[in-house]
């Protein structure tokens, strides 16, 4: 019986290296990787080994005969994947670290950040060369997103924290905590201190929202650092007495978690590593309805299948559907793998009216938000059957879930119009795209606010490539150098 990948899959490929018949794709050397919610294992070809799930740091991966009525939908998603696909799993061509490896003269190398993107960058340089790495983080504890952007109800996933623990302990690893580069330290600083930095600062700032109205909706990012204990976000930021009706701007996974805590039933949260504070509010909470709203259609919905079908499998909460008259003829037509496939049952409902009192997530789609206002969300239609139409819908809370960007560093080259800090593949660069020696970036801040924990780890690897590309540059020229001086010197000293 085969094994089948399911909803926690964070795509840092730990489960293809240990596969002795390569049936686990997409591989990173394929044009899908990075692409798909999960990786998927091709039943036709699994020798049901188990490496792949001894392997995997989120416990995503389970036999098939033990997938329990929820999950059941999982094996036929990896079936899915190799319907059209050959069975024929032809290896990749094998890779090898450079054959003047021992040449690399990085003897100490900063990370500025602790979060994944950070932690497979250290791991990278701890396994290839005999560097010491110091951590740099502004925040008294390590961790980043695997701590503070991941649900606290999402246990498998939070679990990628104990992955790296052993790495912050390691005899090569300094953590300087509590220490914000750009203040307690310079750019200009760390660069005259380590033979090489890598940024992994990630995203921290919220993509603008081009509204009529005057009043900011609250930032998702302040809604998830409140529910997951985050230093910078005070117990109070969020204040949900009298909120019955919310609105989530943006229909990605970000939006799927603030729909999911605000409705969850508080015995669901207890045990998890929500905050305090955050628990004892929802446990008071009067929400009744969460409205995630999408600009476009289902079919180019933003969240993740897996995600979506984690909603509709909760018995405890409906999930409805609104949207124009062709809602339900897209949702019925979309492919088994498509995000939105799970909501093709969804009842519909009236974003005008309130349900029963019972708790209820409804994603509306197709509604371009317009104008906050007390009370309501404004919104135009964008349908086939109602674009240009305007309409509200009733909210106590409105939250923009519609993506980061991040922020300048000072005395570091930043790319404004993607919120990147500048840089060409990972080497951080001036405005006249000239590399900065030393300086390199991973993660969010290189690519932009876009991929899950997994994507970092392929990311930081080929970034870590670079780097020691640099060094054995380095420590060729130098020795050309040497080499082309020495006649001189000889004849100097007769």
């Amino acid at each position: 019986m085969a094994f089948a990948i399911t909803q926690n899959c964070c795509n840092d490929a730990s489960c293809l290296s240990v596969c002795p018949v390569n049936c686990i794709h997409p591989t990173p050397d394929e044009p899908d990787f990075g692409k798909t919610d999960l990786l998927y294992i091709d039943p036709r070809s699994c020798i049901d080994c188990g490496a792949c799930a001894d392997a995997c740091p989120v416990d995503a991966i389970t036999r098939v005969s033990r997938l329990s009525p929820s999950q059941a939908i999982y094996a036929e998603l990896n079936a899915d994947y190799y319907r059209d696909r050959p069975v024929d799993h032809v290896w990749g061509a094998p890779t090898f670290p450079p054959a003047d490896i021992g040449s690399v003269s990085l003897k100490r190398v900063a990370v500025v950040g602790t979060g994944p993107a950070a932690c497979y960058t250290a791991t990278a340089l701890l396994r290839q060369t005999d560097a010491a790495v110091t951590f740099f983080d502004k925040l008294p504890v390590p961790g980043g997103l695997a701590r503070y952007g991941v649900a606290p109800d999402h246990t498998s996933t939070r679990r990628i924290g104990e992955h790296f623990r052993s790495l912050f302990v390691h005899s090569r690893v300094t953590m300087r905590l509590g220490v914000e580069v750009g203040v307690d330290v310079t750019v200009e600083e760390l660069s005259r201190t380590f033979d090489a930095v890598v940024y992994a600062v990630g995203a921290d700032q919220d993509r603008q929202l081009p509204l009529e109205s005057e009043v900011v909706p609250m930032s998702a990012r302040t809604l998830v650092g409140w529910y997951t204990g985050h230093p910078d976000v005070p117990a109070d930021a969020v204040d949900l007495r009298g909120v019955t009706r919310v609105v989530v701007i943006g229909n990605g996974n970000v939006a799927l978690d603030a729909a999911r805590i605000l409705t969850a039933p508080v015995e669901d949260l207890v045990g998890t590593d929500i905050s305090a504070h955050a628990l004892a509010a929802l446990r008071d909470s009067a929400v009744r309805e969460v409205t995630v709203l999408g600009r476009r259609g289902p079919e180019v919905a933003a969240f993740t299948r897996s995600e979506c079908q984690a909603l509709v499998d909760r018995t405890s909460v409906p999930v409805l559907v609104a949207g124009d008259d062709d809602l339900s003829s897209v949702l019925a037509a979309l492919p088994l793998s498509a995000s939105a496939a799970p909501l093709a049952t969804a009842p519909r409902a009236d974003e005008a009216e309130t349900g029963d009192g019972a708790p209820r997530i409804v994603f509306s789609f197709g509604r371009a938000p317009v104008a906050v206002r007390p009370g309501a969300l404004d919104v135009r239609g964008s349908g086939t059957s109602d674009a240009g139409i305007a309409s509200s819908i009733p909210a106590d809370l409105v939250l923009q879930a519609t993506g980061y960007r991040g922020s300048a560093l000072p005395g570091l080259p930043f790319d404004a119009d993607r919120g990147t800090v500048r840089n060409v593949e990972g080497r951080v660069v001036d405005s006249e795209d000239r590399p900065v020696a030393g300086a390199y970036v991973v993660g969010w801040a290189k690519r932009g606010a876009t991929g899950g924990i997994g994507d970092n780890k392929l990311d930081a690897e080929r970034t870590v490539e670079l780097m020691l590309a640099d060094s054995l540059s380095a420590a060729t020229s130098s020795r050309r150098e040497t080499a082309g001086r020495r006649p001189l010197f000889g004849r100097a000293g007769r």
